[in-house]
């Protein structure tokens, strides 16, 4: 192989299975042309919902191959900490959802900054010091099953979740689903941040969930997986866009904005301060926050974007954000609250006293 002083190593890391060795799932997109360099990306984010944008960054850059490989978010925390302490060999760019872990990376000095044209478009709650940025948008949603919950059940809020689960225990125990928040990081900051939007609602909500055998599982596609088995009749705080792309396959699977307050995560891409090839590394972040990586992500990948309609068959408002009740996680350092190692211990342990098994 060939390689030029622009372009070197580039690790594309995403998102595995709770079992997998913090090695990850390597997946490699030969270049499209004469290969003259290789893009490493390291992430926690599925590798099918990335496909179309690798590709088609591809043909922006055809002498480049990109190496994917796939975490699960704690183990790609891990491992960018690792590799921040000289201990491994990390990747040239890092996508994870759970933007609080690339917050407390930033933090500790393990990212470096980047400014272009692209950056400057990004909405400022998903830009932090110019090293996190957000490059989706996704709204955290129910997903639930036409078949087996009928229309009068469908809860529209996260309290009427909860007195759904309290009147009807018999009908929904062992078939509601959700993150196990000590094997996900995403699941674990969509949890703190529901404690936090509203306490008094997010603990009926988790005392009604102690009482039905709720169903834990480490992922978006496992949780989904039990949904679409018949297994889970529905599942809370799911993302929207994994929610969405597997309602396009299964038209038994119906899409619930929380109209009470329906949290924001936007995606989060870091360049860190090791990265073998930082310059390539910056290349694939601008290309994400492009208008034509957004417009791709939107329509291929994660479906939904700030300021524009929900897509067909999602309950919602037309504008999440105008209506008042989209609440964005804002990438910034109030997410090291929820990285604090004492507070982060407790409360996970609180969880598992009532849900955990």
């Amino acid at each position: 192989m060939r390689t030029t002083p622009i372009y070197l190593a580039l690790t594309l890391c995403l998102l595995p299975s709770l079992t997998q060795a913090l090695e990850g799932d390597r997946e490699i997109f030969s270049a499209k042309g004469e290969e003259t360099a290789r893009l490493v990306v390291h992430a926690a984010t599925d590798l099918e919902a990335m496909r179309p944008l690798i590709e088609d960054f591809q043909t922006k850059e055809p002498g480049v191959t990109v190496e994917f490989v796939d975490y699960v978010t704690n183990d790609l925390f891990r491992e960018a900490q690792d590799a921040c302490a000289g201990r491994a060999r990390g990747g040239d760019i890092l996508l994870s959802s759970s933007v609080d872990q690339l917050v407390r990376l930033a933090n500790d000095g393990c990212a470096q900054p980047h400014t272009s044209r692209e950056t400057q478009t990004t909405s400022s709650w998903a830009n932090w010091r110019d090293e996190i940025f957000g490059f989706t948008f996704e709204p955290v949603v129910f997903v639930y099953d036409r078949r087996s919950v009928p229309p009068e059940d469908v809860p529209q809020s996260h309290e009427a979740l909860a007195d759904l689960l309290r009147r009807k225990p018999e009908v929904y125990s062992g078939r509601i689903g959700t993150y196990d928040i000590e094997a996900s990081g995403v699941g674990y900051l969509l949890a703190f941040n529901d404690s936090r939007q509203a306490p008094t609602a997010y603990g009926r909500l988790i005392e009604s969930l102690s009482r039905i055998d709720t169903v834990i599982r480490c992922c978006n596609n496992e949780v989904l997986g039990e949904l679409a088995a018949g297994r889970v009749r529905l599942a809370y705080n799911v993302l929207g866009s994994y929610a969405y792309g597997a309602a396009l396959k299964n038209p038994d699977f119906g899409i619930v904005l929380p109209e009470d307050y329906t949290l924001v995560l936007s995606r989060g891409a870091m360049i860190p301060s090791t990265a073998p090839n930082p310059l390539l590394g910056k290349i694939f972040l601008d290309y994400l926050l492009s208008p034509r990586g957004r417009q791709l992500a939107r329509e291929k990948s994660f479906f939904f974007a700030e300021g524009l309609a929900l897509p067909k068959g999602v309950e919602g408002p037309p504008s999440l954000m105008e209506s008042g009740i989209g609440r964005p996680i804002r990438i910034g350092p109030a997410l090291l609250a929820a990285q604090d190692e004492i507070q982060r211990r407790q409360f996970i342990e609180d969880w598992k006293g009532l849900i955990g098994r």
